[in-house]
């Protein structure tokens, strides 16, 4: 099992959701607002007024076969919208109950 960590400014919300439905991966966490800014050339988004916008973020835990067609989708949909900031970390999951 791989848990996929999706930080994402707030205007991919519907397309991400989309995603997970396409691929039929059902079960996820998501925080409505989260700040941060990305490393290379991410604007912040801290919801103050210089910098107004916010990120949400989502943590779904997946089969190890099927992190590949996800980083594939979040990718296709970073480059159409590069200025708005999705990105995915993968790390091993050890265990669950």
């Amino acid at each position: 099992m791989k848990s996929v960590f999706i930080p994402y400014n707030q205007a991919y919300k519907d397309r991400l959701i989309d995603i997970l439905e396409k691929l039929a991966i059902r079960g996820f966490t998501r925080w409505e607002q989260v700040e941060g800014r990305g490393s290379v050339k991410g604007e912040p988004h801290y919801g103050n007024h210089a910098w107004p916008t916010l990120n949400s973020a989502l943590l779904t835990v997946i089969p190890d076969d099927r992190v590949d067609d996800l980083l594939a989708q979040i990718h296709a949909l970073d480059i159409q919208t590069e200025a708005q900031g999705i990105h995915a970390f993968v790390w091993n999951v050890e265990k669950s109950v």
